[in-house]
């Protein structure tokens, strides 16, 4: 089974960690500069390095779909810089996670894969995705939602260590 993660930030970090320890091979698609903030925990550093590892599981980049087949047939999670996705037809991933945390409505619909999951707010259970992961801090963080959507954006970043900016 092939999962396609988009994105590798932290958050879909996550995701694809999970995905590659429960027996998935697992590619991710990134932008050419990745808008990540926690680079040390996230597989897009694997973009700028050209392999990263994060608690034990190697991101290894790849040129292309036949590329990422043998780093995924290795163990290893592979990276490709394609923002579109484009690698979906040649992969044919069984299950696609959109974990790039844009707020808004996604590119691809809930027909791009037999299972599409989205992260966060924009995603739609049973419209633009199969099922939808909360991704705001509280009680209902990480809660699958197979109709309706994760909660909006509310525009004000968490806080934490009671800090909202520095």
């Amino acid at each position: 089974m092939i999962a396609l993660v988009r994105g590798g930030g932290d958050l879909a970090s996550g995701v694809a960690l999970r995905l590659q320890r429960a027996g998935c091979r697992v590619a991710i698609t990134e932008l050419p500069q990745p808008l990540v903030v926690r680079r040390y925990v996230s597989f897009a550093e694997a973009v700028f390095r050209g392999r990263f590892t994060v608690e034990g599981v190697v991101a290894q980049r790849a040129a292309d779909a036949e590329e990422a087949r043998a780093v995924m047939a290795r163990g290893e999670i592979a990276v490709l810089i394609d923002p579109d996705a484009a690698c979906r037809h040649a992969l044919q991933p069984t299950t696609i996670v959109d974990a790039r945390m844009l707020k808004r409505a996604p590119d691809l619909g809930r027909d791009a894969a037999p299972l599409v999951i989205g992260l966060g707010p924009g995603f739609v259970a049973g419209e633009n995705c199969h099922a939808v992961v909360e991704t705001m801090r509280g009680h209902t963080l990480g809660r699958v939602f197979w109709s309706g959507a994760a909660e909006p954006d509310s525009g004000v970043p968490e806080s934490v260590a009671e800090r909202r900016s520095e």
